[in-house]
């Protein structure tokens, strides 16, 4: 499977929510409706997807919610030949360690990513991997978002306070984030912070780069 990625021995995880109509991207229903929610969370998991798999940078492996058999995984497992995954934890804290750990059992880094950040691309993941892979390896890597969240977490391990008891939604979970690492004694590299897409008025920006 390794043949033709520029990083083999890493995973790229990104996690979704199938695209059903009340199930996803609640905070947008207000202005979107529940089933204009669910078609931007589906055209921002087919966008993430086609940004990143073209690119070679390793094995995607998607994460599904509530599980993998929703069509639009299986079309796009079928598309982009990435391998599907269903989510495992009582909260997202324990979903993505579960994915961490599983990944990790395989491979020597993770870079972990959702698919709400449009400007989250392969120029970024390849950053990540280079940072824990090449020269002088770090033992993270944040990729903060601009609303005190993050959009990219690469690791090369799945330390348990990096996942447990976060403030999850709220603007301090990269503020956190950067403590418990500190905290372990890890070394980490920062990219540049972008804006995810989360709440209504985020839909100004969005469509503003949809247009250009």
């Amino acid at each position: 499977m390794g043949v033709g990625y520029r990083f083999p021995r890493a995973r790229v995880l990104v996690f979704a929510k199938a695209p059903v109509a009340g199930a996803c991207k609640t905070r947008l229903i207000p202005a979107l409706g529940a089933d204009g929610a669910a078609d931007l969370h589906r055209a921002l998991l087919e966008d993430t997807l086609a940004r990143l798999a073209p690119a070679g940078i390793a094995p995607i492996e998607l994460w599904c919610a509530p599980d993998a058999g929703h069509p639009v995984f299986r079309e796009l497992a079928a598309r982009w030949a990435v391998s599907l995954h269903t989510q495992q934890g009582d909260d997202l804290g324990a979903r993505l360690r579960h994915a961490a750990t599983n990944a990790l059992a395989q491979a020597e880094a993770v870079v972990l990513i959702g698919c709400d950040c449009p400007g989250l691309g392969s120029a970024q993941v390849t950053s990540a991997l280079t940072a824990l892979l090449e020269s002088s390896p770090q033992d993270a890597v944040l990729g903060p978002a601009d609303d005190g969240g993050y959009v990219l977490l690469g690791l090369r391990q799945a330390a348990r306070e990096l996942f447990a008891d976060m403030p999850w939604g709220g603007d301090q979970v990269a503020a956190v984030t950067r403590e418990r690492m500190a905290g372990l004694g890890w070394r980490w590299r920062e990219l540049a912070s972008l804006p995810d897409l989360d709440r209504p008025e985020d839909l100004i920006w969005y469509r503003r780069k949809r247009a250009s």
